[in-house]
C-alpha cells in the first residue's frame, strides 16, 4: 500500500487547512512540533480512531513524527480502519531542515526534553560501554550485550523501525498524561 506523502513546503502553505497530528511521543513533541500540531502518540492511536476518522472526513489530516517512520506506521494502521491520511516527508527533521519554524512550549519545559533519537543514542551507547566494561573486568561473555545491541541497530536500520525507541516510548516521561492526551483529542473533536 502507498502511503500518499507531502512535502515539508506544500505542508507550509496549506497548514491552514490540515489537520496535523504528531504521532511521537509527549517528550518528543515538547522539544518541537509542526505549528497547530496535536500530539496522539502513536501507542494511544487506536484510542483516537473515531475522533481521527471524523477529522478525515472533514477534511486533510496530515500525520508527523520525527523523520517519517512513524508517521507512515500510523497511516498504514489508519489505512486499515478505512481513514485516509498523509505523512510529512522526512518529519520534523524535513520540517526545521527547510527553515520552517517549530512551535515549542515553554523555555523551562523544553530542558527536559530529549528527542526519541538522543534517548536512544544515550541508552545504546551506554548498554555498547557497559557490555564492554563488564566483558573486561568481570566475564568476557558480557561482550554479548555489546554485540546485541550493534546487531539491533543495525536490524534498525535495515527496517527503519527502533525497538529500543518502542521500550523507551513506554517509560513515564515519554508517555502522555490522560489530561494531555483528552486535551489534544478535544482540540481534535473541535476542528
Amino acid at each position: 500500500m502507498t502511503i500518499a506523502a507531502i512535502d515539508p513546503r506544500q505542508a507550509k502553505t496549506r497548514l491552514h487547512e490540515l489537520v496535523v497530528i504528531d504521532v511521537r511521543t509527549p517528550g518528543e513533541y515538547a522539544g518541537g512540533h509542526v505549528p497547530g500540531a496535536l500530539n496522539i502518540p502513536l501507542d494511544q492511536l487506536d484510542r483516537a480512531l473515531p475522533d481521527i476518522r471524523d477529522a478525515a472526513e472533514r477534511g486533510e489530516v496530515l500525520v508527523v513524527c520525527a523523520s517519517g517512520a512513524r508517521s507512515e506506521k500510523a497511516c498504514l494502521r489508519l489505512a486499515e480502519k478505512g481513514i485516509h491520511t498523509a505523512t510529512l516527508a522526512g518529519g520534523t527533521g524535513a520540517w526545521a531542515a527547510q527553515g520552517h519554524e517549530l512551535d515549542r512550549p515553554l523555555a523551562c519545559d523544553v530542558k527536559s526534553a530529549w528527542s526519541m533519537d538522543r534517548q536512544v543514542r544515550l541508552t545504546a551507547g551506554s548498554l555498547v560501554l557497559l557490555g564492554l566494561a563488564l566483558g573486561e573486568f568481570v566475564h568476557p561473555g558480557f561482550r554479548l550485550l555489546s554485540a546485541g545491541i550493534a546487531g539491533g541497530l543495525v536490524f534498525s536500520a535495515v527496517t527503519n523501525t527502533c525497538g529500543m525507541a518502542a521500550m523507551l516510548g513506554k517509560l513515564p516521561y515519554n508517555r502522555p498524561r490522560k489530561a494531555d492526551l483528552d486535551a489534544a483529542l478535544a482540540r481534535l473533536r473541535s476542528l
